[in-house]
């Protein structure tokens, strides 16, 4: 069974038919999907989607674009959303040094407090990292309080990197863009990820994956990323289906 572990079905790409698109999931019968916030109306609505229907599960935080809005106050609410039953990670957080959209001192601050806040909660992280792998593991190493480590959504850095993270815990969320063709140095790196360190995602509406590279994506398209994961490592779809999934549920204590 399919596990999204990364989708924004809360995105407004979504809103001219989001309710078909979750009832052709219904129909695919996925195992699960998780929208991270990225915000305080994304996450609030995560929340909301985690509700309404049994296979869809919540993350919530403050995405490290907006963390020069970070406050006290979205603070507890993050803290609110996180006592939710639904609610199974903190994210997505993290450091972007690609748009710089907030200060990189500000980013980093806020990456830090999310942190802390997992810890106190005893929930995994997932985390956004682009173009700030050092930063990255480096607060990770120093300031990482929660048991439950985190995840390197849509990861694509070196196995170099792979192996640092891997010391400190981490597991990796593998996307659409493994099925680039010009991915090759990404989908080296997936063949030295642990079976037991590996999930799969859309990060939807974005990152779609071939065949559909350019289109909007949607969590269905998943599949393509497990068909790819298993060439790559010359494992059956099913059994790439079944090990990302139960990866996925023991990583956000769904049963």
């Amino acid at each position: 069974m399919l596990f999204d572990t990364h989708a924004h079905l809360t995105d407004k790409a979504f809103d001219p038919d989001r309710e078909q698109i979750i009832g052709e999931l219904i129909k695919l019968n996925m195992a699960g999907v998780i929208n991270c916030g990225y915000d305080a109306p994304s996450s609030e609505f995560s929340v909301r989607l985690a509700e309404q229907y049994d296979f869809m599960f919540a993350a919530v935080g403050m995405h490290p674009h907006d963390a020069k809005f970070y406050n006290d106050a979205f603070e507890q609410k993050i803290k609110n959303w996180l006592a939710h039953p639904k609610t199974v990670a903190l994210g997505e957080i993290g450091l972007d040094f690609h748009y710089d959209h907030s200060p990189r001192d500000v980013q980093k601050q806020v990456f830090i407090r999310q942190l802390f806040t997992a810890g106190e909660f005893s929930v995994p992280v997932i985390i956004h990292s682009r173009e700030a792998s050092e930063a990255t593991y480096d607060i990770l190493k120093s300031e990482m309080k929660s048991e439950r480590a985190g995840v390197l959504h849509s990861f694509s850095q070196s196995t170099e990197m792979m192996r640092k993270y891997l010391d400190l815990g981490m597991y990796f969320s593998i996307s659409g863009p493994v099925t680039f063709s010009n991915a090759s140095n990404l989908r080296e790196t997936v063949r030295y990820i642990p079976a037991d360190r590996l999930f799969i995602e859309t990060d939807c509406p974005y990152l779609t994956p071939a065949p559909y590279r350019g289109k909007r994506n949607n969590p269905a398209y998943v599949r393509y990323v497990a068909e790819k994961i298993g060439e790559i490592l010359s494992m059956e779809y099913e059994k790439v289906c079944e090990i990302t999934c139960q990866n996925a549920k023991r990583f956000f204590g769904i049963d």
